[in-house]
């Protein structure tokens, strides 16, 4: 949960912040535009997914903001070239759009997800919501900040003084279809009272920081871009993102850029409820 906080003095927080206002004003006007019928521009990429004017428009502008905000910082972008990425420590890495199919089919539940990571670790997060003009933010190491733009009010994450571990609020993607899924909830459901509620990929960690959902799983690969900033916010929480072995996912670290599935939580017991699970699963 959030509670109203002084604005931080963070010099980092309030320029990606400033950043993060901008692009997702341009993906809220190209949104409202798509939305309307406006003639739109719409990409296929050598993976089948898709990419639009949106993304794409997005990606320069945060692109050319960073690399004035931070220009000796590379750029790890979903919409970019990275061949030189293996010689990088420390960089930014950003999904310009997550969730291109929801914007596509019309549901807000699209984010911009931007992270630091050094040496495989996510350090600083942030996840801007362009519909409903919102932006979670923070550091590893403290508690995330959450900005909403239209009533120009700062929030700080703050643990709920009474915490239940059940109902265990399982989130899923709208395409979270394949029979797997259902195994898993029903293995949950043998010893656990469980809810279930679909949303967009990364605005589920949202979702997560906000107390609506206790437990992400995905089974179908993702991309590092898809998943850092989330992991880190949910890190500076307490709760984590781990591979279906239970090993934190690492960054710019491996050939490739794709990862497994994975499990995110916002606090251990889930952690270990949900690997319970996927071991039963595999007997």
């Amino acid at each position: 949960m959030f509670v109203p906080s002084d604005r931080p003095n963070d010099e980092l927080i309030h320029a990606v912040v400033q950043i993060l206002q901008q692009a997702s004003e341009i993906i809220r006007q190209e949104y409202l535009n798509f939305c309307q019928g406006e003639k739109f521009h719409v990409q296929t990429k050598h993976d089948d997914s898709p990419v639009t004017q949106a993304d794409l428009k997005a990606n320069q502008f945060i692109e050319a903001a960073l690399q004035e905000l931070t220009p000796t910082l590379p750029l790890l972008s979903e919409e970019n070239e990275h061949h030189e990425r293996h010689s990088w420590s420390h960089c930014w890495l950003l999904d310009p759009l997550d969730g291109t199919k929801e914007f596509l089919h019309q549901r807000p539940e699209f984010t911009i997800n931007l992270s630091q990571i050094e040496n495989g670790k996510t350090l600083f997060s942030a996840i801007a919501i362009p519909a409903q003009q919102l932006i979670y933010i923070g550091y590893l190491d403290q508690y995330p900040y959450k900005y909403d733009a239209e009533q120009q009010q700062w929030s700080i994450y703050q643990i709920p003084e009474t915490q239940t571990l059940e109902p265990i609020h399982v989130g899923l993607s709208h395409s979270s279809k394949q029979p797997e899924y259902q195994q898993f909830i029903e293995i949950l459901q043998q010893d656990h009272a469980i809810e279930t509620s679909h949303a967009g990929s990364a605005y589920k960690f949202c979702m997560m920081l906000e107390g609506k959902i206790d437990l992400y799983p995905r089974f179908h690969p993702t991309s590092e871009w898809d998943t850092s900033a989330g992991q880190g916010l949910l890190e500076s929480i307490g709760g984590g993102l781990v591979s279906l072995s239970g090993e934190p996912f690492i960054y710019n670290q491996r050939r490739r850029l794709l990862n497994d599935g994975f499990i995110a939580f916002s606090q251990p017991a889930y952690q270990e409820i949900a690997l319970n699970a996927l071991r039963l699963m595999m007997k």
